[in-house]
């Protein structure tokens, strides 16, 4: 079975401690269609990273705590995250600290200041080559389908009614399929930050989305891993 994964929006992973520059490339990368999260610590970065791993990272080299360096190299060596795309975006220019940082596992490196256009363009650049896949603005996984514009999803070409929780909470499964999405992150992420909702919420929607997915005695596409969380498998079996 042919598997075409689209997803949209990216979460790109923007790790800086300056104010101003986090304002504007939050306000600039936002208006570009990505899903973005700023933060200004490296071990923070790292630790966010490790439970939601972003589609991209762009990452400061002088930071508190963990420098970008050590981030990058950590990153590189973890399994869930060596292959995620990474920028360095720092006032370093010297020729060896641009070498030293693509021998760290960079994928690209600019110098501040800088062009936000040109940034972006190398983002969807390094984007392109690490997912040649993400086209379009839908997801289809097997014999799922996901619609975020249309707000429309269908099983096997069995229109899904969902309410709108279950639309966005199958669509962050979808968006992340073949990772493990933990209650906390599902929770933080499809019901937001400021919820006062805890993570028996999420087992209750995941539930309730599981009767609308195999209504017609579909097999269940969601996959539960004990003691960590839920995922919808890349390769449906």
């Amino acid at each position: 079975m042919t598997v075409k994964k689209k997803l949209t929006p990216a979460r790109v992973l923007v790790v800086e401690d300056q104010d101003a520059l986090q304002t504007l490339l939050a306000y600039n990368l936002e208006s570009a269609g990505y899903d973005v999260t700023i933060i200004g610590d490296g071990e923070e970065a790292l630790d966010d990273a490790r439970a939601d791993p972003p589609e991209a990272i762009l990452l400061d080299w002088n930071l508190p705590g963990l420098s970008g360096l050590q981030v990058c190299r950590a990153i590189r060596k973890d399994r869930a995250l060596r292959q995620t795309p990474v920028i360095m975006v720092t006032a370093r220019n010297a020729e060896a600290d641009v070498i030293q940082a693509l021998e760290a596992g960079a994928d690209d490196y600019i110098t501040k200041p800088f062009s936000v256009l040109q940034l972006i363009a190398r983002l969807k650049a390094v984007m392109r080559r690490a997912y040649p896949d993400i086209v379009g603005d839908g997801i289809d996984i097997g014999d799922l389908s996901y619609d975020p514009k249309a707000v429309l999803a269908f099983h096997k070409d069995r229109k899904l009614k969902l309410s709108p929780t279950e639309f966005r909470l199958l669509g962050r499964l979808m968006a992340k399929a073949g990772k493990v999405q933990s209650r906390e992150v599902l929770l933080d992420r499809v019901w937001g930050s400021e919820t006062e909702a805890d993570t028996r919420t999420v087992d209750v929607h995941i539930r309730r989305l599981r009767k609308q997915l195999t209504k017609k005695s579909e097999v269940d596409p969601i996959r539960t891993v004990r003691g960590e969380g839920y995922l919808i498998d890349l390769i449906p079996k």
